[in-house]
């Protein structure tokens, strides 16, 4: 079993920073990738940023060049530098970890951006 725990969300005005955290815990050794998405009212989650095999990253098309996700060596703790941020960007941000079939979500940070 693994538990994920998010931080770091705040508000900020447009053209800001903030870097999100995310710890996981319990069997840290099964993970296979972990990842970002964000909800917001009225839309899906989406995909954000994560880490997939091969340990090559993917984002999502309207974060490209604003975002960075990175982990740490033990690869239980994993980063959003986010800049830039544009009030669009305002949702609950999701820390993901999978292993196998089976995923850890944890219960998100909310992240609102200002005009």
């Amino acid at each position: 079993q693994v538990q994920v725990v998010e931080s770091g969300g705040g508000t900020v005005q447009a053209g800001g920073s903030l870097r999100l955290t995310c710890a996981a815990s319990g069997s840290v050794l099964s993970i296979n990738n972990m990842g970002w998405y964000r909800g917001a009212p009225g839309k899906q989650r989406e995909l954000v940023a994560a880490f997939t095999s091969g340990g090559r990253t993917n984002y999502a098309d309207s974060v490209k060049g604003r975002f960075t996700i990175s982990r740490d060596g033990a690869k239980n703790t994993v980063y959003l530098q986010m800049n830039d941020l544009k009030p669009e960007d305002t949702a609950v941000y999701y820390c993901n970890a999978n292993w196998g079939p089976l995923n850890a979500w944890g219960r998100g940070t909310q992240v609102t951006v200002s005009s």
